[in-house]
């Protein structure tokens, strides 16, 4: 049963215009998107406020209903369905990892100690971000062409550098083999799973792998950082790990299942994602199953965001006063848009500061030649930089290449993301190693040829 907006206006209402603001600041002052969608539930009810466009060359408006990649919000989902095998006892947290997987599939163990689900389900389980095999042939859709072979060739050869269950690292990855781990023990697509365990009961009609020619219709472009239009993503083999796309309005019906204003038989596995928590890298900071969890006092936002090549998503909510948040954009930019969301769910988080834009400076392209090469940032992570006619790119380890542009001789900047890199050089002008500069790290990288 949804919850219906009260006859008389709710004192959230009353935000309207300050969110409105927010949003026309973000799409026509700074550029950020072409359009924004955002959705928001209360105890006294929901509502969408939504403002740009489909498209840069799209007029038409993007509301509660239009279609977006929602990226890694997908891990949420894939979490549900774990934690809805463990409410029917389908499955527990301690079950190894493999226990559903082909014999070809040999997952990586260390100190006699195999990968679980619940070290898969918290980013615990050892895994790098990403396999060192993905290699697409259009980096524009980097996982379109990966197959499962290929996945259980490197799990296969992968040695762990750590202790399972050890330390927090963010896994791609690890979401995606979970996925896949899932859908395997249930004799299903992880696509059917989802349908028939999520989106079916919570009525998300709107909310898939695969768009329908309804959701087709009603897709919101993807977006670059620097608003050109890109492909949307394919994930095959690891849809788990980002694959779904949805609607504002679907993932309100989601939140409202979460906060309990609507039934489902979900009850039980939503109230078991926030129980189990390992800590990620700050005392107030948690990874629960599927779920974020930032906690302040005694109060806690418990939420996820997502990016693709075109295309950001925050979903989120704060238990204490029951209120939920779903932020959408059709544009990959830098900095993401999960300030709007933490901001909207508790005031007292500031909004982002607004960057200026970086600019490019003409420099002679003979210098990318000293550039050249392969830089080392840490014993499994490479940063391999290449030239291109007069143009400067950079690929880290299991990551799609990236152009950077220079703002100096030696400065050069990413517009996909918010970092940058200087390059050290020696007399003759040939760089020996790199800084990369990243979420307030400067990471020193040798080069290795």
């Amino acid at each position: 049963m949804a919850v219906c907006t009260p006859a008389h206006p709710s004192p959230e209402a009353l935000r309207d215009e300050e969110i409105r603001k927010i949003l026309s600041d973000r799409v026509d002052s700074q550029a950020q998107s072409v359009g924004i969608v955002v959705g928001m539930i209360y105890p006294s009810g929901r509502r969408i406020i939504a403002h740009g466009r489909r498209g840069r060359d799209d007029a038409r408006a993007v509301d509660g209903g239009t279609v977006f990649e929602v990226g890694s919000v997908t891990k949420v989902f894939t979490a549900l369905l774990l934690a809805d095998m463990l409410a029917r006892r389908e499955a527990a947290l301690s079950d190894a990892a493999a226990v559903d997987l082909p014999a070809a599939a040999i997952l990586p163990a260390r100190s006699g100690k195999t990968i679980t689900l619940v070290d898969l389900a918290t980013h615990t389980s050892g895994l790098p971000r990403l396999p060192d095999n993905l290699d697409p042939a259009d980096p524009a859709n980097p996982y379109a062409d990966y197959s499962v072979g290929q996945l259980y060739e490197f799990l296969a050869r992968y040695e762990l550098t750590r202790e399972i269950g050890a330390a927090y690292e963010y896994s791609n990855l690890g979401y995606g083999l979970l996925g896949h781990v899932l859908a395997m023990g249930a004799g299903a697509s992880y696509e059917s799973l989802v349908r028939a365990r999520i989106t079916s009961p919570l009525n998300m009609r709107s909310t898939a792998v695969a768009l329908s020619a309804d959701m087709r219709d009603r897709a919101a472009v993807a977006h670059d950082a620097t608003l050109e239009p890109v492909p949307y993503w394919d994930l095959p083999t690891l849809p788990g790990a980002g694959a779904l796309r949805s609607t504002a309005d679907d993932l309100l019906n989601f939140l409202e299942a979460v906060l309990g204003f609507r039934h489902s038989p979900l009850a039980a596995a939503f109230a078991i994602m926030p129980d189990t928590r390992r800590p990620i890298d700050a005392s107030d900071v948690e990874t629960a199953l599927g779920w974020v969890v930032s906690r302040k006092g005694g109060d806690e936002i418990i939420w996820h965001n997502g990016g693709t090549g075109g295309h950001m998503a925050f979903v989120g909510y704060r238990p204490k006063t029951r209120t939920g948040i779903v932020v959408l954009a059709n544009a990959a930019a830098p900095a993401g848009f999960d300030d709007i969301g933490l901001h909207l769910l508790d005031a007292a988080l500031p909004l982002a500061e607004p960057k200026r834009p970086r600019k490019v400076a003409k420099v002679d392209p003979k210098l990318f030649d000293f550039y050249v090469g392969r830089y080392q940032l840490a014993p499994d992570f490479i940063l391999t930089v290449t030239r291109r006619d007069n143009r400067l790119f950079a690929q880290a380890t299991g990551q799609v290449e990236a152009e950077i542009f220079p703002q100096g001789e030696k400065e050069f900047f990413y517009k996909v993301v918010d970092a940058q890199i200087s390059f050290e050089t020696e007399a003759g002008g040939r760089a020996f190693g790199l800084v990369l500069h990243q979420n307030g790290q400067h990471l020193s990288a040798s080069r290795l040829d």
